[in-house]
């Protein structure tokens, strides 16, 4: 039996590491703002949108770790090393999406009740500071984000926050001109429903990876067309596909042969389909070869 590994080492994007400097400054920035308007006018939504602006920090320093601990050479009993990190810090960065969608949804429905009476003005005013800060922060994300789930998480707890200052302001202006105070739960439940429709896909894409599923990014049957178009190919079999990290994905599987090829003619076979997966996002695969119609199905015999 013959078999291969082809790896290509992961490493960060340049510009990654300042993207995440600059996200988390700007946004502990706002935080501290979001704090003193809040206290200073007695703003529920202010106090209530920058506790959210906080989990998301604490988010953005997970990622910025987990990204970081992917880049540590692997150890003898870590043979990946901490890749996979990034895939569970992704989950967390979903599930905490999740809880602040709850948790939005929870103090809407107390505020449809008893609105409280809150500043107009002042409140669009601090908002409108938001939707800079995390629409900046965000598009410092968004090329990367297309390649690695992790960054994916970042870019969306920052689009969302971005957007949930957008609704902070329509509402702002809306109870400043109108003086109805139940703008402001109504707008919290349409901004709730637009981040969940983002979390409920990186939260499914992050339980797949998390337990060794195919990533999105790949096609199974793509992958086994590509294997029995490799010249001398006659089946395949054993192939499994899983995510080392969010941005690296490996490959295992046996091709079986004709019992009359060669080591050379095997070792073509294993060049050519790994050829192919080089395309098909895949950058690390262990590739087996097998003889049809021997006892063990192995080169040798």
């Amino acid at each position: 039996m013959a078999h291969h590994h082809h790896h290509h080492p992961h490493t960060l994007p340049e510009n990654i590491g300042n993207a995440f400097g600059w996200g988390i400054g700007l946004n502990m920035l706002f935080v501290v703002v979001e704090v003193a308007a809040g206290l200073y006018t007695g703003s529920l939504a202010l106090l209530t949108d920058a506790g959210h602006n906080l989990s998301d920090v604490a988010s953005l320093v997970l990622s910025w770790i987990a990204l970081r601990l992917s880049g540590i050479t692997a150890t003898g009993r870590l043979s990946y090393g901490y890749r996979k990190g990034t895939v569970w810090v992704s989950l967390i960065n979903g599930l905490t999406l999740l809880v602040a969608v709850c948790f939005i949804v929870y103090e809407a429905f107390q505020r449809l009740d008893n609105p409280p009476p809150i500043p107009g003005l002042m409140v669009s005013g601090v908002a409108v500071m938001g939707i800079v800060v995390n629409a900046f922060s965000a598009w410092l994300f968004y090329s990367e984000s297309k390649h690695d789930l992790n960054i994916k998480g970042a870019y969306l707890h920052l689009l969302s926050d971005a957007v949930v200052s957008a609704g902070v302001v329509v509402a702002g202006l809306l109870i400043y001109a109108t003086g109805w105070q139940w703008i402001d739960p109504v707008i919290s439940f349409v901004i709730a429903g637009i981040i969940l429709w983002g979390t409920l896909g990186l939260l499914h894409e992050s339980i797949c990876l998390a337990l060794d599923g195919v990533p999105n990014t790949v096609d199974l049957k793509a992958v086994e067309a590509a294997a029995l178009a490799t010249p001398g190919v006659l089946s395949v079999h054993h192939v499994h596909v899983w995510a080392l990290s969010t941005s690296e994905n490996a490959l295992t599987a046996h091709l079986v042969l004709d019992k009359d090829h060669t080591l050379e003619t095997a070792h073509a076979a294993k060049q050519h389909f790994r050829h192919a997966l080089d395309h098909m996002d895949i950058g690390h695969a262990t590739i087996e070869t097998e003889a049809i119609g021997t006892p063990c199905g192995c080169v040798a015999c």
